[in-house]
């Protein structure tokens, strides 16, 4: 193992953990626990000053261009190979929660490489255009999102705007 091989593993843990702690957060919130909600995510937040620390000395962020690259392999991996094998096992095993939540995320990763392929061909003269994302599915959608999702169904005001 060599130290890249831990910084790359700590980049992992340290991203999970804040994605983790955010979930802990809002259920916190959910219960009326606001202190222990405002704690998880401050140490969200530390985790992920850790996992950009870890990702700078990787040299992991190039130009945006590199980054769009990056991201479109990743993406497409993620839909072509990694989900499709999840689903099947998912399917297998009977476990029917699994495989939706596999599906769902399958299906948004195709359309996360087509937005970032969009992005990188018109790289410059990208207009500025307002960006949905369904907080049920993930699905991502440019401009106004539709009135229900194409993916999981969900209605329209399930879609929250990014900033």
């Amino acid at each position: 193992m060599s130290t890249m091989d831990d910084l790359k593993e700590a980049f992992a843990g340290e991203s999970q953990a804040n994605r983790k702690y955010l979930a802990f957060a809002a259920k916190a919130d959910e219960e009326g626990y606001a202190q222990v909600a405002k704690l998880f995510r401050a140490a969200a937040d530390a985790e992920t000053v850790h996992a950009h620390a870890h990702l700078r000395v990787m040299k992991g962020v190039g130009g945006t261009a590199d980054n769009l690259n990056a991201a479109i392999t990743g993406e497409t991996e993620e839909f072509k190979k990694m989900y499709p094998g999840m689903i099947e096992r998912a399917k297998s095993e009977g476990n029917d929660a699994a495989v939706m939540s596999f599906e769902n995320a399958n299906a948004v990763e195709e359309i996360h490489a087509g937005l970032y392929k969009n992005a990188l061909d018109n790289l410059g003269s990208n207009e500025e255009t307002d960006i949905y994302v369904c907080q049920v599915c993930g699905n991502t959608v440019e401009g106004e999102p539709p009135d229900k999702c194409p993916i999981c169904s969900s209605p329209k005001k399930m879609f929250k705007k990014i900033d």
